[in-house]
């Protein structure tokens, strides 16, 4: 049985949102099934990684997106109907790399990540190929959401995004015999645009092993939030929290440290440093900043989907300060390991009564998350189920 995996991101490091779910998804896939793998990939360090997937994956095709190019497309494509979405993540070597293996490796069944990579589901190399789609976030939400809090021109680039991407992404579910979502806000999201397609939800898992931390519970006053820095709401998200809600928690904890961690971070949040704030750039590892953290904030004001970061926070033995977007997408059993607030004051006085806390009862707070049974191979389950189903189906 073979699954064909197209993704807009080499799964490999899973260091951000989008490589985590697509690399614990291809190796639970290859335990049932041998997996051609065909990624994008945006520079030259991405595609480094290429053979870090061996001895999972069968095969793995690379096709790199020339930024340049794409941006040159993405002016005159503003007037007519395509997303940006598909403009800016192309590669022509994706349907090349598709009929190489159609020759050799016939799939069973073609699973696409992500609304980027859907379009491909329309190939004429893959229109009699029983189809999968992983759209994880209903983008053109997210779109929507940045445009009302955007100023011209770009909240009108963003709203023309939303609109040409909603109806792509109803066409693509009902183009796929199932799409998975991550949560039952996206599902329900979902199911307004394509209301007689077949949306399973599919939620994220936590490796909690790896974060559990071996040593005690950090005293220092140390608050982090992780994140990559160029991703708009993380970057929105880091200012909130430096420029307003900091101030406010230094006022009662002078001695308190904020830090942002994460790669790629924008000029704007690296600016931040000037108020004190720590902005470490791309780090090898989180962990030991989740380890020596007593504190971590996921302050967004948009947030699809389910935040790993936060996840990965309380498998680290720390608490949460979370916002009502982020929340909302979390599991119940996330939730009570985190404080949710909304406006500055109320969240800086949060993470103050977090600081406050003994070590030991902000790590006790953080085990209440019970983060161990949300494992990625019974999250992920259904899934494969619904793969190795379609699979059989196609043949």
């Amino acid at each position: 049985m073979r699954v064909l995996f197209l993704t807009h991101r080499l799964p490999y490091a899973p260091n951000r949102g989008d490589r985590i779910r697509a690399f614990h998804l291809i190796r639970a896939l290859a335990q049932h099934a041998d997996v051609d793998l065909v990624s994008l990939v945006h520079d030259d360090e991405e595609a480094s990684h290429r053979h870090d997937l061996d001895g999972i994956v069968s095969s793995t095709s690379l096709a790199p997106v020339s930024r340049v190019r794409n941006l040159a497309r993405a002016l005159p494509t503003l007037l007519g109907g395509a997303p940006l979405t598909h403009v800016l993540l192309h590669s022509p070597e994706v349907l090349a790399a598709v009929r190489r293996l159609g020759r050799s490796h016939r799939p069973d069944v073609v699973l696409a990540y992500c609304s980027g990579m859907a379009k491909y589901l329309f190939a004429a190399e893959l229109s009699d190929v029983p189809a999968v789609l992983d759209m994880v976030d209903v983008d053109s939400a997210k779109w929507s959401d940045l445009a009302a809090t955007s100023a011209p021109p770009r909240s009108w680039v963003f709203r023309r995004e939303a609109t040409r991407l909603r109806a792509f992404e109803a066409r693509a579910a009902m183009r796929a015999t199932a799409t998975f979502v991550v949560n039952e806000r996206e599902r329900q999201t979902l199911a307004t645009i394509a209301p007689t397609s077949r949306i399973l939800t599919v939620p994220n898992g936590i490796d909690s092993e790896s974060f559990r931390p071996s040593d005690e519970p950090q005293r220092d006053p140390i608050v982090v939030f992780c994140g990559v820095m160029n991703y708009a709401p993380n970057a929105q998200g880091a200012r909130w929290m430096a420029e307003q809600v900091w101030p406010l928690v230094l006022a009662e904890q002078p001695g308190a440290r904020l830090l942002i961690v994460g790669s790629n971070p924008t000029p704007e949040v690296r600016r931040l440093a000037q108020l004190g704030v720590t902005v470490t750039g791309a780090v090898p590892d989180v962990r030991p900043y989740l380890w020596s953290a007593a504190v971590a904030v996921a302050p967004l004001a948009i947030a699809r989907g389910l935040q790993n970061k936060v996840l990965e926070a309380l498998a680290a033995g720390l608490p949460v300060a979370v916002t009502p977007a982020v929340a909302e997408g979390l599991p119940e059993d996330a939730l009570r390991g985190c404080v949710v607030e909304s406006d500055a004051v109320a969240f800086a006085s949060a993470v103050v009564d977090l600081l406050r806390m003994s070590p030991q009862g902000r790590r006790a707070m953080a085990a209440r998350a019970n983060v161990t049974a949300m494992d990625w191979a019974s999250r992920l389950a259904p899934a494969i189920s619904v793969l190795l189903e379609c699979a059989r189906a196609g043949r």
